[in-house]
């Protein structure tokens, strides 16, 4: 770069760079300031991303980030069968958790697109899940012109039940942040939001807006608090402690948030000394509820994160291959007995006790140990 030169006259020399791509930017004199476009675009043809799609950013280890051009953003509870409405601002994340059941929604959007003949021939591959994330630019417009709080009626507007509404994209292109902005604009809204990212935090301001005007509820996603057992499971996700310290902010502003126990690991993090560190760290960083949610091992998961219990976890390796049915869900009994052991362990550290998704009280008295959640 023989233009650039640095204060002392020297030339600015970059070695081993084998390609840069620059869009336009600013720099003030003096302030050593330099503003990079809220979203730099290159229109680029490989064989995942075809003509016509838009790459607003790549990372040096090799994640894409690709404009996915949408005209809803809402999916309705007759869409998805659950008692809520959804939104995700993002297909894909980086944080990559092994267990994470949305791969299949990254792969729907990805056959999808190639059956329509807008991406390359090469075949989705796992990895990609967490290498090529799909921004939903338009999002923030969509909901500003398509939400009809009448059709919503009761039921909750849920934010990041298939990925993380605040991985690391989200600091570069705050898709999530003008999403709540909108939605701060109607009355008596109910929303919620899940994020296993303490970015959450930075939205403060926003989302008391929200709360002012409607009905909030903010969920911190977490496994446990051992950092190390974490990392074996979630290889990017921000740490425990951070998570908790996130939690905290959002509480001393006033926020109805708390944790979702997510997802409880059968014979890893399911034993009440797991479940009860958590729930102890919840409590004292001012969550206002703890709720578990069972793993769900859905085939397309299966294959992937069966060979990490192999690997990590490989006594346990018999019992996941038969503790799931087809459909990648856990024995009723099971759930039954997580379900209590989570009941008595939110009376003795005094949260509301109820399940994962209604809240309902737990049905009977009878308290479970450690031995009443078979495999």
């Amino acid at each position: 770069m023989p233009r650039l030169r640095l204060s002392s006259g020297q030339r600015l020399r970059v070695q081993l760079l084998p390609e840069v791509r620059v869009g336009k930017m600013r720099v003030r004199e003096g302030a050593h300031a330099v503003r990079w476009p809220e979203a730099a675009e290159s229109k680029i043809v490989s064989p995942t991303t075809g003509p016509g799609w838009t790459v607003l950013d790549e990372r040096r280890r090799g994640t894409r980030f690709v404009r996915l051009p949408i005209k809803s953003i809402l999916n309705s509870p007759q869409q998805t069968g659950m008692g809520f409405w959804s939104l995700n601002p993002y297909v894909g994340c980086e944080f990559g958790c092994t267990y994470c059941y949305a791969r299949y929604a990254h792969r729907y959007v990805v056959e999808r697109a190639r059956g329509r003949g807008e991406l390359g021939a090469a075949e989705w591959s796992d990895d990609a899940f967490e290498r090529q994330v799909f921004v939903k630019s338009e999002a923030p417009d969509v909901v500003a012109l398509t939400l009809n709080p009448a059709r919503v009626g009761d039921h909750a507007i849920v934010i990041g039940t298939a990925t993380d509404p605040y991985q690391p994209a989200e600091r570069r292109f705050k898709i999530t942040r003008r999403i709540l902005e909108r939605l701060a604009q109607f009355h008596g809204l109910k929303v919620g939001l899940i994020t296993k990212s303490p970015l959450v935090a930075r939205d403060v301001d926003v989302l008391r807006r929200l709360a002012e005007r409607g009905r909030l509820t903010v969920i911190i996603s977490l496994i446990a608090v051992d950092a190390l057992l974490v990392r074996k499971l979630e290889v990017r996700t921000p740490m425990p402690a951070v998570r908790l310290k996130a939690l905290e902010q959002l509480v001393r502003a006033g926020l109805h948030a708390g944790v979702m126990l997510a997802p409880v690991l059968p014979g890893i993090t399911d034993d009440v000394g797991h479940l009860g560190a958590l729930m102890r760290a919840a409590k004292d960083a001012g969550a206002a509820f703890v709720r578990p949610e069972p793993l769900r091992l859905y085939p397309p998961i299966r294959a992937r994160f069966l060979p990490v219990i192999a690997r990590e976890f490989p006594a346990l390796l018999p019992k996941y291959e038969r503790a799931f049915d087809a459909a990648g869900f856990i024995a009723p009994a099971y759930a039954a007995a997580l379900e209590r052991r989570v009941a008595r362990l939110q009376r003795e550290l005094g949260f509301p006790v109820g399940d994962a998704r209604t809240n309902r009280r737990t049905k009977g008295t009878q308290e479970a140990v450690q031995w009443e959640i078979p495999l």
